[in-house]
């Protein structure tokens, strides 16, 4: 499979964006991390002063074979209710996209049920009706897996045929949080039992089986820690591939990826396997209550803006952190330097 190439990050504007950062009126340094966000901004947009007014959220929905193994509170039939409910608005990350001015796009890539084609606003993707369950053998061919990443990348560029300064990653599908800790085990070469919570909230009976299913369906299907690909067919899912999809793509295109929670940051690791330079341009949201979600986060270099014990998943964390991404390019470019405020900046 192609991937695109992806730009440098445009460091003459990231030293641009350093340089009225220490002119503003203010201590160098003073509004900390905000700072380091407008210059990583300007870098990765080849922007100095960068504006990220047009928002968006992409949510792509699947179900999981794995599921059948009893490793969700829920079962898998919350999947397609919780799409209309997308669909209807009354979902955490419908309020906080409406709040953060943000686009919401839903995705069926690989939901087990069927949607009336006429449903409208559902972009109908599905590459499959789930994926296999890898307890019992891989996930997904290449060609499923193949064909969802480059569903993410489709999806991307409609969502930016208009324009788009900022995305966020979202997902659904009950049971995804067992082929995301899968991943994150095989990656970074951690015990399962390091990187695997509770999920949609199971019982210490329900967590140790979940354990003991991940270690199976890797035991059995011998994914390559030195292959993503692999790794992504053999233990993946199909909403973890477009999500890798949509990365590629936006970074290709000089858009910033606010990455949300733990299958987001599985579908980054995917994603940073396929095509590496995708890092550049990222920014973690928040550190969620899974426990491997802070392991992916040390993995990928990333640090994480806020820590509100989130562990919904649907992009909420990632829309979240919207406000504070605007904020820190908001303040580069609206905020007066001391020149242009007429205030004797020399101590």
């Amino acid at each position: 499979m192609n991937y695109p190439s992806i730009p440098p990050v445009d460091l003459d504007a990231a030293n641009h964006s350093r340089t009225r950062q220490n002119q503003l009126t203010k201590p160098p340094g003073s509004l900390g991390r905000l700072e380091e966000i407008s210059i990583r901004l300007a870098g990765m947009k080849a922007d100095s002063c960068p504006s990220v007014s047009r928002k968006a959220v992409i949510v792509m929905a699947a179900d999981h074979g794995i599921a059948a193994e009893g490793v969700s509170a829920f079962p898998a039939e919350v999947t397609k209710q919780m799409v209309m409910n997308f669909l209807q608005g009354g979902a955490a990350v419908n309020v906080l996209a409406r709040q953060a001015g943000a686009s919401l796009t839903i995705v069926d890539i690989g939901v087990a049920s069927d949607f009336d084609p006429s449903l409208p606003g559902l972009l109908h993707r599905k590459v499959a009706r789930g994926t296999r369950n890898m307890a019992r053998g891989p996930a997904m061919n290449r060609k499923e897996a193949e064909r969802a990443i480059a569903v993410g990348m489709e999806v991307l560029a409609g969502a930016a045929e208009n324009g788009l300064d900022l995305i966020a990653t979202g997902d659904m599908g009950i049971g995804n949080t067992t082929p995301s800790s899968a991943i994150a085990s095989v990656l970074t070469g951690l015990p399962v039992a390091a990187v695997t919570g509770r999920g949609t909230g199971l019982t210490d009976a329900g967590l140790a089986h979940k354990v003991k299913v991940i270690e199976q369906a890797i035991a059995l299907n011998k994914p390559d820690p030195k292959d993503a690909m692999d790794v992504l067919c053999k233990v993946g899912g199909l909403e973890i591939a477009g999500l890798a999809g949509v990365i590629i793509a936006a970074a290709a295109r000089r858009i910033p990826v606010v990455v949300d929670g733990f299958i987001s940051t599985a579908a980054v690791m995917i994603a940073s396997g396929l095509v590496p330079d995708v890092r550049h341009y990222l920014f973690g949201s928040h550190e969620s209550v899974e426990i491997g979600h802070r392991v992916m986060h040390k993995h990928l270099g990333l640090t994480p803006l806020i820590n509100l014990n989130l562990c919904l998943g649907e992009g909420t964390g990632a829309v979240l952190t919207f406000h504070l991404i605007e904020a820190a390019s908001r303040i580069l470019k609206e905020m007066a330097t001391f020149a242009e405020a007429g205030i004797n900046d020399q101590g």
